[in-house]
């Protein structure tokens, strides 16, 4: 029943990808009622799928690699609903539909297995830190996702070539703004499960240098961004590039981290 599940959220992700994709197909008004219930639909069938594996495995059930993959799609999936029917534009679906598809059928054929056997407050406080740093990734995401638009559209704009690109993509003002509101999300939730994670290490002494090398790395660049629109007044083009380029460097090193890790049944 679980692995039906993911295999049903990650087909109404991928179908939510393919509704966001008609107006490049032919002139048709953005398909945002389409695109919302698909994912919907996906988002509930996925959290199903997770809620029947906590049952089973109990409270630290995300802990292991496959299940944080899974967790990491519903977050993901669930953010690009809330922009979605906050911007009312679909364009953001055509990146992170698939990608919320991709990570959950890749932790589906990893194994949902826990890595640890966490139990009592511990596994609730480990789970905390799981739920609030992924909301803090998925967030950055968004807004490394409407960053990249931004950029796109703006060069479509400056060349004049007023293709697909440019009548299906949001107005640069509304990219502009869940690239900000994201990173305010994003560096708030993954502050808080920062937090939780060093009170836990120091409570249970269990560090890995490896995640704390990524998850600083991390938290510096969603922290950078946030505080740089925040106090700074950083204009547009600025916080896209800085979202892009700081959260392509953050996957990176969690790419690298991932190959050198021993810990294959962990997230890292």
């Amino acid at each position: 029943m679980i692995a039906i599940a993911h295999f049903i959220a990650a087909t109404c992700y991928v179908g939510a990808a393919a509704i966001a994709a008609l107006p490049f197909a032919r002139r048709v008004r953005a398909p945002v009622a389409g695109v919302v219930i698909a994912l919907l639909l996906g988002v509930a069938a996925h959290g199903t799928g997770l809620a029947l594996l906590v049952q089973r495995s109990g409270a630290a059930s995300l802990t292991g690699l496959g299940p944080a993959l899974s967790f990491s799609g519903l977050v993901l999936a669930a953010s690009l609903v809330v922009v979605e029917m906050f911007a009312r534009e679909v364009s953001l679906a055509l990146i992170a539909a698939p990608l919320a598809a991709l990570v959950t059928i890749a932790g589906n054929l990893i194994g949902l297995h826990p890595f640890l056997e966490a139990q009592g407050a511990r596994s609730v406080w480990l789970t905390m830190h799981i739920v609030l740093s992924f909301i803090g990734i998925a967030a950055y995401a968004t807004a490394a996702a409407a960053g990249a638009m931004y950029l796109v559209a703006t060069r479509e704009l400056k060349s004049a070539k007023f293709g697909a690109v440019f009548r299906f993509f949001p107005p640069l003002a509304t990219l502009d703004m869940v690239n900000h509101v994201s990173s305010i999300v994003g560096f708030i939730s993954l502050t808080l499960g920062l937090a939780l994670a060093g009170a836990y290490s120091v409570a249970y002494h269990a560090m890995v240098l490896q995640q704390l090398i990524w998850g600083v790395g991390a938290w510096i660049g969603i922290s950078a961004l946030a505080l740089g629109r925040v106090l700074r007044g950083w204009q547009a083009k600025r916080a896209a590039i800085m979202s892009a380029v700081t959260f392509a460097s953050v996957l990176a090193l969690y790419i690298v981290f991932r190959m050198a890790s021993l810990n294959r049944g962990q997230f890292l």
